[in-house]
């Protein structure tokens, strides 16, 4: 396979594995979030061979971040309503197959992006990271706001159009192929090896 963008260099490059919780995982179709799960785990084994790094992101509340919650907030009001997100818990933790390993890098975040109220960019900066590829859910959430601020910091974007789902199949449709290439380049799970100049 010849990849569709440019190589990159593995050891400036993270593989961003964005709310990948049971919880959020659950929400999906049984047989679809099976296989997402596995694609994922395959880009993980990828990176990791490769020589880059592996960051989680995942969003959970202490009770307190969920009591300070302001009432204009639209996303996240009904779940304070609801007795919020914990921040520790089964429900909160990543799915047991993409579980972190040590060195990897995890933060846990109150709002939609990945970089909003955490010190991810700061870790990606001491570890010489400028390329990211992003694999989430949901792709109109996690997804499309961490895209949005990432470029905005200027790092070289890749997203994984199989790697990423949303419930709402269309919005995925439309970002992936009209919006995200605005500002990342879009790939499957199977041209990984390929961008990071690992394919035998």
């Amino acid at each position: 396979m010849t990849p569709s963008v440019a190589t990159v260099e593995p050891g400036r490059t993270a593989l961003l594995v964005m709310d990948f919780q049971a919880f959020i995982v659950e929400r999906l179709d049984e047989q679809e979030s099976g296989a997402l799960v596995r694609r994922v785990a395959d880009a993980i084994a990828t990176v990791r061979a490769a020589g880059g790094t592996v960051g989680y992101v995942r969003v959970g509340f202490t009770p307190e971040e969920t009591a300070a919650v302001p009432a204009r907030n639209k996303v996240f009001t009904g779940y304070a309503a609801a007795g919020g997100l914990p921040a520790e818990g089964p429900g909160s933790a990543v799915v047991g197959e993409l579980a972190p390993q040590d060195g990897d890098i995890v933060v846990r975040k109150t709002r939609v992006g990945a970089f909003s109220t955490t010190d991810l960019h700061e870790q990606l900066s001491r570890r010489d990271i400028d390329t990211l590829v992003l694999a989430g859910i949901s792709t109109s959430g996690v997804v499309l706001s961490t895209i949005r601020d990432a470029s905005d910091r200027d790092y070289r974007l890749l997203v994984l159009s199989d790697g990423c789902a949303d419930p709402s199949a269309r919005a995925h449709e439309v970002l992936m192929e009209d919006v995200f290439p605005r500002q990342a380049d879009v790939v499957g799970v199977a041209e990984l090896p390929y961008v990071l100049g690992a394919a035998k």
